[in-house]
């Protein structure tokens, strides 16, 4: 798999968000104080943000992180904007009072595509967001065919509108909704088996659309996509290169708590909005993720 994605850094817009999200720990010229144990919070639907999290330890293993999952409110990708806008921010309200972080990633591009401004002026703390690796895809693909796969939500934002214009080098950008993927994600952590007809969907919703069967390049614009990645390529068949924002959503977390004192003084936490019998199914998942304890949030 292949990620050359940086997740907040496809515009000047975002480049000055960053900046501004940066100057939040200065004053007068010096680094605010930063408690070595202030975790890293990871926000996603479900456990697509394990992904990021992945990447993550391989840069800044000694971090302390909580992963809250808000379980109770999956699909996001089948809710209306407004409905997604105003539990990302109110939940990441709450957790943010709660668990003071010294940063919070939102590793769900349907949550960020939607909510990801309106939580950067509500909270005073660095916020990193995830859009679709547009702009890596365009620079990656040889036939000029994107297939850009994710949720319903996600790919009908005008803000992907956006990015495709400005980054998509005038290649053909062709756009499924694959909820089911989603599922199918969180059904193989609990250790589930999956119907593989869910791939082969997801591979003809691209195929069958005008210039699907040029698609040499596809966008895993939901960060559940890459867990399943290995089924979709076996699906889509041989000569498709998949990207993904993990990677580059883990340096840009790296660049913004560079020179920060880390200091984990309790096993790495998992909350989940859902029932303990969602998070008792995935605890032997998240242990491999280096998430020890879970609790309800």
């Amino acid at each position: 798999m292949l990620n050359g994605y940086r997740s907040a850094g496809e515009s000047s817009a975002r480049r000055g968000a960053d900046r501004r999200s940066v100057d939040l720990r200065r004053r007068f010229g010096h680094p605010a104080p930063v408690n070595p144990a202030a975790p890293i919070l990871l926000f996603d639907s479900g456990v697509g943000g394990l992904t990021v999290l992945a990447e993550l330890r391989k840069l800044l293993p000694q971090a302390p992180v909580i992963y809250a999952a808000d379980t109770a409110g999956l699909p996001y990708g089948e809710k209306t904007e407004a409905e997604i806008a105003a539990r990302v921010a109110g939940l990441l309200g709450r957790l943010s009072e709660r668990y003071s972080p010294r940063l919070i990633t939102i590793a769900c591009n349907t949550a960020s595509t939607i909510a990801l401004g309106m939580v950067r002026e509500v909270l005073k703390v660095p916020v990193v967001g995830t859009v679709p690796a547009i702009k890596p895809a365009a620079a990656m693909t040889r036939t000029g065919a994107i297939g850009l796969l994710g949720t319903a939500a996600t790919i009908r934002q005008g803000y992907v509108d956006r990015l495709e214009a400005e980054f998509g080098n005038g290649h053909r950008l062709i756009r499924h909704a694959a909820p089911g993927l989603v599922e199918a994600a969180e059904a193989m952590l609990r250790g589930e088996a999956v119907d593989p007809a869910v791939f082969e969907a997801a591979a003809q919703g691209l195929r069958s659309q005008p210039g699907g069967d040029s698609i040499d390049t596809v966008v895993l614009a939901c960060t559940h996509f890459p867990l399943v990645e290995p089924q979709l390529a076996a699906a889509l068949g041989p000569g498709v290169r998949f990207v993904d924002g993990a990677q580059g959503i883990a340096r840009r977390i790296e660049f913004l708590t560079r020179g920060q004192p880390f200091a984990r003084e309790a096993p790495d936490l998992a909350l989940f909005t859902g029932g303990e019998d969602t998070f008792a199914a995935l605890a032997p998942a998240l242990k491999r993720y280096g998430l020890e304890r879970t609790e309800p949030f």
